[in-house]
């Protein structure tokens, strides 16, 4: 299943077009996203049993440009990040690989829909293509081989990174650098997690202007994905609604060389196998580093 924030409501997304969740359940359930993260089970029973007709005509395919894209979650009480986790990253970073998972925060007002803008503040400002978890229920203390039954679902992300700010100071200032406006876009749809079969195969990649920089697959990453749920549900809660970005492959503008970083007019398309795809296009604002 599914699901999409079209215009601040729920709805599913069908291969023959799209269902408005409440008012197709007559109000069983919400218009809100976030509240139906929860209520995914119902809300598939009832899919299948009821087989709504259609709202919207729109296709997949259609809709991925679609500027009433939010956010698949819109009030995330917390989002997580992990740095270096894929070998091939690493190494393109000249850096060893972590014995655990390297995590940092993404502030919660750098959340955005799948097509928003990304002002672009400073000349070091890189792209970084990441597979994202959303949380499904309240959890603790997760065991690996339990962990991905905390998992709502998956959708792609973008970890915009400002490398300048990042870098700053000892130690770095990982989740400031990478928090400014609308530096973390997801979407382009929430994909429930009974529908990715496996997280450990699913090819991921990253165009700039057309020209492909990252090319990988999750099978590269340090921490599996289930690993890294059961590891930060040791430290802290894991809430309906939180989002993880499990790290980012190589290609990454600071790897090139020369390295490439976004400049104003640069579109940029993010993309994972299963999940769809997002579209940022960097747009200029005032400059800070």
């Amino acid at each position: 299943m599914r699901i999409a924030n079209l215009a601040g409501r729920a709805t599913i997304v069908t291969d023959d077009g799209l269902i408005d969740l409440a008012s197709s359940s007559q109000g069983a359930f919400s218009a809100s996203v976030d509240k139906c993260l929860t209520q995914l089970e119902w809300i598939g029973s009832w899919l299948a049993s009821a087989v709504p007709a259609v709202t919207d005509a729109t296709t997949p395919r259609e809709l991925l440009g679609d500027a009433r894209l939010g956010p698949v979650v819109t009030r995330p009480q917390q989002i997580f990040a992990v740095g270096l986790n894929y070998r091939h990253h690493a190494k393109e970073m000249k850096l060893p690989l972590p014995k655990v998972p390297m995590v940092f925060t993404k502030f919660v007002s750098s959340l955005c829909g799948p097509n928003a803008e990304v002002p672009v503040p400073s000349e070091t400002t890189d792209f970084e293509a990441e597979l994202v978890v959303v949380i499904g229920r309240a959890s603790r203390d997760l065991d690996v081989k339990d962990a991905l039954a905390a998992v709502a679902g998956y959708c792609v992300g973008q970890d915009f990174s400002e490398r300048t700010l990042q870098m700053q100071g000892t130690p770095a200032q990982f989740s400031l650098g990478k928090s400014f406006r609308n530096f973390t876009p997801i979407g382009p749809w929430l994909t429930t997690a009974d529908e990715v079969v496996d997280t450990t195969d699913l090819g991921i990649r990253c165009a700039i202007n057309g020209t492909e920089y990252q090319n990988s697959s999750t099978a590269d990453m340090v921490f599996t994905v289930a690993e890294v749920v059961s590891y930060l549900s040791r430290v802290v809660e894991l809430r309906p609604g939180d989002i993880i970005f499990t790290g980012s492959p190589h290609g990454v503008g600071q790897g090139q060389t020369p390295p490439v970083f976004l400049r104003p007019g640069d579109r940029i398309v993010t993309s994972i196998d299963h999940l769809g795809r997002i579209e940022n296009l960097a747009v200029a604002t005032e400059r800070v580093a």
